[in-house]
């Protein structure tokens, strides 16, 4: 990337194995998660196929991807209304420093925004500071609550 231009767009149906493949590079630095390209694709394009619950955002520069985010869409009924999250948020190693980031989360924030979400939520790894000192920049505070997960039996790979 040799300049900070880029373009930020709901992901087309043809950028869906590539923001698949950038997936596997953000499941690569998480400890909870692993790369499974055919399960990342069946999950964007479940996504795709049902906007009202969610949105995937293609970060590109040149044409080619060089970030992505999705948000997804949900109900509190502590709020009383409707809330999102912020799934995914990957750039390209290359990428990385110049603005991407922000500009996906400031997308983000905008899509939950426009959509008359009350909270917008993330999950980051502990240690991931980086992530964290962006998250910070927009207003983000840890919270007290605890995540915990209960893996169905149909989502295991055995």
């Amino acid at each position: 990337m040799t300049s900070a231009v880029f373009q930020i767009a709901p992901a087309t149906k043809e950028q869906l194995p590539e923001l698949a493949a950038l997936l596997g590079c953000l499941f690569g630095q998480e400890r909870e998660f692993e790369a499974d390209s055919a399960r990342q694709l069946a999950g964007l394009e479940h996504i795709q196929a049902h906007p009202e619950m969610g949105a995937i955002l293609a970060a590109t520069h040149d044409s080619r991807v060089v970030g992505m985010v999705v948000v997804l869409f949900s109900v509190s009924t502590a709020l009383g209304g409707p809330v999102a999250t912020l799934e995914d948020l990957i750039v390209q190693p290359q990428a990385r420093g110049r603005g991407v980031g922000s500009a996906l989360v400031e997308a983000v924030v905008e899509t939950a925004a426009a959509r008359g979400c009350l909270r917008l939520t993330l999950l980051t790894d502990g240690d991931n500071r980086r992530a964290q000192a962006l998250y910070a920049r927009f207003g983000f505070r840890a919270s007290s609550m605890l995540p915990m997960r209960l893996l169905m039996p149909s989502g295991r790979k055995d």
